[in-house]
């Protein structure tokens, strides 16, 4: 008899076929947010689970399923895992990194570059036939060639972000723990926070989330930046006030933003929704087809092997917790 994992929220078919062909498969066909006493309940009896963002796996949840082994997160981010609550219940948690980085760093310059010149408001402007003449002040957006680039982490996806920046000409900095070795093959530079915030024309976040960097941009980090500046985030919503980013925008101390992902998603700001210098977007900074399927396919590769089957049995590609394959 096939061991049982449950999946969360609908995914390819074929990812659903290659987990069947190892376990019992219970699939979210129907692709709504399981509730936490609905997940908890599906939970029961199941080995494994391959999830999404919208998950939270968290100790009472862990504690209340013995027999949970392994869960595979369908994102890189992985701040809806209690990491400690798995390790310490010997379950192993594993991401999809690598499989998305161009992707998402294409998406962040989209976003930039739709923000800087006013895409969105300008497109939104001439389809609601208001556009009768041609004005030398229409539209005035903020230039990139040349500007100063500023990432707020230079992980993988900074650092893609920072390559795409030489063909613009522009000066690259960054922020993060200490210097990156690899940043400096990016052509960017090591800087304060405090200097990032001060210098950069267009500021893009890049870091990961955790409780310790909640609200990393706040007002004080708002007031540091340039009143021409935009600001982009392709991360974690939870790095930014968006009660504070909405005062600056209001207040015109800032030119504009564009965001992809938010504090308490599927809710957006109504503030940030309703200031035409916001480009929001609903979390879709990994979605080429290409890059989805690439995810679900590592995420599917991480579960059956962290379950033991597979060419990989016992060495799921990226595990979050290694040590528990050592226990």
């Amino acid at each position: 008899m096939k061991e049982k994992i449950l999946i969360t929220r609908k995914v390819f078919p074929s990812i659903v076929g290659r987990l069947q062909e190892h376990f019992d498969v219970e699939s979210n066909d129907a692709d709504y947010i399981y509730a936490p006493d609905e997940l908890r309940t599906r939970l029961q009896g199941k080995v494994g689970a391959l999830v999404s963002a919208t998950e939270i796996i968290n100790a009472p949840l862990v504690q209340a399923c013995p027999s949970l082994r392994a869960v595979a997160n369908i994102a890189v981010g992985y701040n809806n895992l209690d990491l400690a609550a798995l390790s310490a219940a010997g379950v192993v948690a594993t991401n999809t990194p690598d499989v998305l980085t161009e992707t998402t760093a294409d998406f962040g310059w989209a976003l930039l570059m739709a923000t800087a010149r006013r895409t969105g408001e300008a497109e939104r402007w001439l389809r609601l036939g208001l556009w009768d003449k041609w004005a030398l002040d229409m539209f005035l957006g903020v230039d990139i060639h040349g500007a100063s680039l500023g990432i707020l982490g230079m992980g993988r996806i900074g650092r893609a972000v920072a390559q795409r920046a030489h063909g613009f000409g522009m000066t690259v900095r960054y922020h993060d723990r200490a210097p990156v070795a690899l940043a400096d093959e990016k052509g960017a530079q090591f800087c304060s926070k405090e200097a990032l915030l001060s210098l950069s024309d267009h500021l893009v976040i890049t870091m990961p989330y955790d409780p310790a960097s909640h609200h990393t941009i706040g007002r004080r980090e708002l007031a540091l930046m340039k009143q021409t500046a935009t600001l982009i985030n392709i991360s974690r919503g939870g790095l930014v006030d968006e009660d504070a980013l909405a005062d600056a925008l209001a207040d015109n101390r800032l030119a504009g933003a564009g965001l992809d992902v938010f504090e308490r998603e599927p809710f957006v700001c109504p503030r940030l929704l309703a200031n035409a210098r916001v480009v929001a977007t609903p979390h879709i900074a990994s979605a080429s087809l290409k890059t989805r399927l690439a995810m679900a396919d590592l995420a599917a590769d991480n579960l059956i092997a962290a379950l033991g089957y597979g060419a990989c049995a016992g060495q799921p590609p990226s595990p979050l917790n290694p040590a528990v394959l050592r226990t």
